[in-house]
């Protein structure tokens, strides 16, 4: 049984005769909608769907979470307007546009982008826009209800918390936050509240006084841990997920679980926590200087919706896994395809079915040709549709653009931006720098493949039988290396065409391509000419300046052990177990990267003089251990919130110190 086929049982159990089941997820728009984000809108999309196969009616909710307030000002962002920072504490719906676009709103950019990747994946959800819901009044009495019952709230907050409230804590608590109508911030306090609690008077950090009447004076906002199961009993949620920090012992869920039943009588929606999604692989130009995030546009222009989907469909929740923009893409596209047509042709298991109804949300049938044909052959012939397809013809698998063209943009765009090393261009003269390093053995086995390729016609068996046959015909068939031998064979003909060890299968990329595009190229009888000698000595182009590299002497001296502290005074360092999410570099710093990481509560960065060490490729997805607590401070203009652990030595420079993935992000190391 699918992992969303048991959570719909679970739900139907609680309320078996509810008319539509409420499958819930949201996001902030703080930015662009990250693939892990779009974890909680697949995970509630499956579970919605495995309602409908069991015969309910169930809709998807989604929420856009705009009234929260802006935090922080995302790098992309920043980038294109420098006066961002004063809109901090201003809801993102009344933040406006920073983009030279038509959306009025900073939340409205960020939505429409996000919902428009939506589309593209058959995806249909019945959209919240919180700022809406809040400034039309809908919520005013659930507001005014909790601020009745905030000393309950109080108290169960204050019953998840590790420290002791502070005396008048209490009394002072208001589960609500006012936006300033005068600064628009929600940097207000409330100084009293009416007895009612319909009314409070308030004072805002930019100086502005006034009264709030909750029954008609909107522009407020619920704690988080407040909103969310009022949001719960608004709704009629009977489903939703979250992330593993929401989903932690003493989390949000746990937190807001209670406040749903003792404030709102209301029994909280079935949960499901998930792990974040990990990236494999460099993204070549996809990363840096181009400004692409790893958003679902993003992954759309590599991976198709359903792959997708398929994704995030057989790996359970609490289950990580990687999008790759390595050639892991590969493998992927492959067991997508072999799943896909068993369960066309009825001899998939219940199990590989069950993801696939999750992951298809077209009617129109995918044609399985193999990605990685796409990518190897398709490089050969610069990506030419009709040449593609006489290509395909040769080699027995007469595939047309119809079949192809869905999955040919997608082949190239990550082949050139993600794996630029797999092009595959054939030289464009006789590669005699390779040739001239064969020995004699080696240059005869050339000419023979040279003179079989000039001859008559073959068959693709012949050509692949001959492949194997000349080197025999060269060394003799009782050589004792013959397999090293004959792969030995292979490299050299991949370098004199390609310039690189491999490629791809020599007998389909020999018979496919027109001959008179490569057989020149393994042509030695005549000397070098002039025009060679100008391509092949001229000077290679750099894209991007190499590190030198470091040399490390003797190790220091082992210094003496630092002055003793108590267990207590080392107990006030918090070491905690973080991953890099991202790695950039910091303009005007030779030195410095900063370094984005989740510290299993939120994202802090960290700016740190280890790029003469590592490159950011090395140090993204892997866990470091960070002094979380250290007081932050400026480098370089950046705020940095920690410091990472390294060793620093003569003898191995500065080596980062890294962790086992199993342990999770948060951690202590103590």
């Amino acid at each position: 049984m699918h992992w969303s086929d048991k959570i719909a049982e679970k739900i139907i159990s609680r309320n078996p005769n509810k008319e539509e089941y409420v499958c819930a997820a949201g996001i902030s728009p703080s930015g662009s909608v990250h693939i892990g984000n779009f974890r909680d809108i697949a995970t509630s999309l499956f579970v919605a769907k495995a309602l409908e196969r069991k015969g309910k009616k169930a809709k998807l909710l989604f929420s856009w979470d705009e009234y929260d307030r802006v935090r922080k000002i995302p790098v992309n962002v920043a980038k294109v307007r420098d006066d961002m920072e004063k809109y901090i504490g201003v809801s993102y719906a009344d933040t406006p546009n920073p983009f030279d676009t038509e959306e009025k709103s900073y939340a409205e950019y960020f939505e429409k982008e996000f919902e428009a990747s939506i589309e593209k994946f058959g995806i249909k959800m019945e959209y919240r826009y919180q700022a809406q819901m809040n400034k039309s009044g809908k919520y005013k009495d659930y507001v005014i209800e909790a601020l009745r019952k905030r000393g309950e709230i109080f108290n169960i907050l204050d019953s998840f918390r590790t420290q002791d409230a502070q005396e008048g804590e209490r009394e002072a608590y208001y589960p609500v936050s006012i936006y300033c109508p005068e600064c628009h911030r929600d940097t207000t306090k409330i100084l009293g509240l009416s007895e009612d609690c319909t009314r409070a008077d308030y004072i805002c950090k930019c100086g502005y006084k006034g009264e709030h009447d909750f029954t008609k004076d909107y522009n407020c906002k619920l704690a988080w841990k407040v909103d969310w199961p009022m949001r719960w009993k608004y709704e009629q949620v009977d489903f939703e997920p979250g992330g593993k920090d929401h989903a932690s012992p003493g989390g949000s869920y746990d937190t807001s679980k209670v406040i749903a039943k003792k404030i709102f009588d209301y029994d909280a929606p079935v949960f499901q926590g998930y792990e974040f999604i990990g990236i494999k692989g460099s993204t070549g130009k996809m990363s840096g200087s181009s400004g692409l995030n790893l958003t679902p546009s993003t992954l759309l222009s590599i991976y198709q919706p359903e792959v997708i989907l398929w994704l995030y469909a057989k790996s359970e929740p609490n289950k990580a896994f990687d999008f790759c923009f390595d050639d892991g893409i590969l493998r992927q596209y492959f067991e997508f395809d072999r799943q896909y047509n068993s369960y066309l042709d009825g001899s998939a298991d219940e199990y590989i079915k069950d993801i696939m109804n999750s992951c298809l949300m077209f009617d129109e049938k995918i044609r399985t040709v193999p990605m990685s044909h796409l990518v190897q052959l398709g490089s050969i012939v610069d990506f030419n549709p009709d040449m593609l397809e006489t290509v395909f013809e040769k080699i027995g698998t007469p595939y047309k653009y119809e079949d192809f063209k869905e999955r040919l943009g997608l082949a190239e765009y990550w082949l050139e931006n993600c794996s630029p090393e797999n092009v595959n261009k054939l030289c464009p003269v006789r590669n005699w720098p390779v040739y001239n390093e064969l020995n004699e053995q080696e240059k005869a086995a050339v000419k023979m493949l040279y003179e079989y390729l000039s001859g008559n016609d073959y068959t693709l068996e012949d050509l692949n039988k001959e492949l194997y046959e000349i080197p025999k015909r060269i060394y003799g068939y009782d050589v004792e290396n013959l397999k090293a031998l004959q792969g030995t064979f292979f490299k050299d003909v991949y370098k004199l065409l390609l310039n690189k060890e491999k490629g791809p299968r020599l007998y389909l990329f020999l018979y496919a391509i027109e001959k008179d595009r490569f057989l020149s190229l393994l042509d030695f009888s005549t000397p070098i000419t002039e025009e060679e000698t100008k391509v092949l000595t001229a000077p290679e182009e750099v894209e991007e300046e190499e590190k030198p590299a470091v040399e490390y002497g003797e190790p220091d001296e082992v210094a003496p052990v630092a002055e003793e502290i108590s267990i207590d005074t080392f107990r006030t360092i918090d070491l905690r177990v973080c991953r890099v999410l991202k790695c950039a570099e910091i303009r005007k710093s030779h030195s410095c990267y900063k370094i984005t990481l989740f510290d299993g509560i939120k994202e802090r960065v960290i700016v740190s003089s280890i790029k003469q060490y590592y490159k950011p490729e090395e140090l993204i997805g892997r866990k470091i251990i960070v002094v979380a607590n250290l007081q932050p401070t400026r480098f370089v203009g950046v705020k940095s919130e920690g410091m990472l652990l390294a060793g620093t030595n003569n003898a191995c420079g500065c080596q980062v110190v890294f962790v086992d993935d199993i342990i999770p992000e948060g951690t202590r190391i103590c």
